[in-house]
Order: structure tokens, then C-alpha cells, then sequence
């Protein structure tokens, strides 16, 4: 049977991270950052997030088409977030607005919902 909640979990994170990837100076707009990257550590970050992102939405993308458990994947999936939180948080004063807004709250939200799924959910 298909966990659909992980599934939309899943796809959502491998989407994001496919797109740091593919156009990483897009996906970190998307994000939140209006500035161009122009750093080459920069990109870097850009594509190890980018290939953590994919790792973990892929892996609980087929945790939920082939009925294994989920729940690590959804905890992998929140703790991701929860560094991305912490490391926001150094930077936070030199954020923009819609930085702040999407980037650290958009991990917020990714915490919760890796909670909800890895420890919340009955299986």
C-alpha cells in the first residue's frame, strides 16, 4: 500500500533538491536569496545540499511506493531541516526579509513535518 503523505514528502524534497542541481542560483532564489552566487564554495553548498536533498526525498519516495517504513526517512528528512534551521540562525542578521521567511521558515515547517511523520504517524 502507498504512504501518500510520504510520497508528497518525498517528491517535494527530491524536486528541491534536484533543483539545486540542475539551476542552483534558481533554486536559491526560489529560497529566498536575492543575490546572485557567486562564490565557488558556494556552490558547493548549493550541490551538497542539492544531492542530500534528492538522496533523502528518493529514499523515502520508494519507502512509500514499495510499503516500507517511513518514519526514518521522514527523521532524516526533519533533521536536514533542523541544520539547515541551525545554520541559518548564524546568519540570520545578514538575511534578507523573504530570506528569513522562506528559508528558516520553510525549515520549520519541514521539521514539523519530519516529526509528524517520523514519530507522530502510526505506521
Amino acid at each position: 500500500m502507498t504512504d501518500f503523505a510520504a510520497l508528497t514528502a518525498g517528491s517535494i524534497r527530491f524536486v528541491s533538491g534536484v533543483s539545486f542541481l540542475v539551476a542552483p542560483e534558481k533554486a536559491n532564489r526560489f529560497w529566498g536569496d536575492p543575490e546572485p552566487v557567486a562564490k565557488p564554495t558556494a556552490f558547493l553548498l548549493l550541490h551538497s545540499m542539492g544531492y542530500r536533498d534528492a538522496l533523502i526525498g528518493g529514499l523515502l519516495i520508494h519507502s512509500a511506493l514499495t510499503g516500507r517504513d517511513t518514519r526514518p526517512w521522514f527523521l532524516a528528512s526533519g533533521g536536514a531541516d533542523a541544520a539547515d534551521l541551525l545554520g541559518g540562525t548564524r546568519v540570520h542578521d545578514v538575511m534578507s526579509s523573504s530570506g528569513k521567511l522562506v528559508g528558516l521558515g520553510g525549515a520549520v515547517v519541514g521539521i514539523g513535518v519530519g516529526l509528524w511523520g517520523g514519530l507522530l504517524r502510526k505506521r
